[in-house]
């Protein structure tokens, strides 16, 4: 098939390229996908990608085709996901024109349309992967100072930095360097296709303007970051950090006053 990368169409252009990867997903343990032969799709205004994927590949049985929603892309036809056991709405859809005739994707981005994916045996979260973003989890030897509201909560000589295309650079440091009882644990779970899930928050102690879940930590990241298991991180958009002496300034992000959150 004809390939558009992102280098060869205008910025409202739908652009996508193949993918070798193996990928496979399920609901309530029915396999509802299974490719590999799928493309990234990434789609006008959506800075992240997803899969789309020949119909022979899908569960086709299990879908239903429904009414567009709200805002349709002209010439998509949409589907409701039938397992016999659920209905999800909108669950796929396919493309206009004729390049990705036989294609379609699923819903991602926090709605549970499907329960687990995975690229070969990989599980993955959130969206698919982009190949064109690096993350690089680097031990360094930086002094790394941590404030809330003029309070030292972090203090830190063997940081591992974390460097994510188009993120502030998140550091994360051994928990024996970060004053805990300073914190107090925040029932929040958020999940990475980077680094995995983050089940352990926590908030400042001391009050104030400081939102909550400002601190957080990977207990089983995976493999391709596995040196900032149990590492504490911080946000950058609401504490104070200081690296060899020079204040950082803080970055503005949707982090913190994101839903998923």
């Amino acid at each position: 098939m004809p390939v558009r990368r992102r280098d060869s169409g205008p910025d409202r252009a739908l652009v996508w390229e193949p993918s070798e990867r193996w990928v496979r997903g399920t609901k309530g343990g029915i396999t509802v996908v299974d490719s590999r032969r799928p493309i990234l799709v990434w789609e006008p205004g959506r800075p992240v990608p997803l899969y789309a994927f020949p119909r022979e590949d899908v569960r086709m049985d299990l879908l239903r085709e429904s009414a567009p929603p709200a805002n349709p892309t002209p010439g998509a036809t949409h589907y409701d996901l039938d397992t016999g056991e659920a209905i999800v709405p909108d669950a796929a859809w396919t493309y206009p024109g004729e390049e990705l005739a036989g294609y379609l994707s699923f819903a991602w981005f926090g709605r549970d349309v499907l329960d687990h994916w995975y690229e070969e045996e990989e599980e993955i979260f959130v969206h698919p992967r982009d190949p064109h973003k690096r993350v690089d989890a680097l031990p360094s030897t930086r002094h790394v100072q941590v404030s809330i509201e003029g309070t030292v909560v972090a203090d830190s000589h063997s940081p591992v930095l974390l460097f994510e295309t188009h993120l502030p650079v998140r550091y994360y440091l051994p928990r024996e360097d970060v004053r805990l009882d300073l914190l107090t644990s925040a029932e929040l779970t958020t999940r990475c296709p980077y680094k995995g899930v983050a089940t352990a928050y926590w908030s400042w102690a001391g009050g104030g303007e400081v939102p909550p879940g400002i601190a957080w930590s990977y207990p089983d990241p995976l493999p391709a970051v596995e040196v900032i298991r149990d590492r504490v991180a911080f946000y950058n958009e609401a504490v104070d950090i200081t690296v060899d002496g020079v204040r950082q300034e803080r970055p503005v992000t949707g982090f913190l006053t994101s839903p998923e959150r």
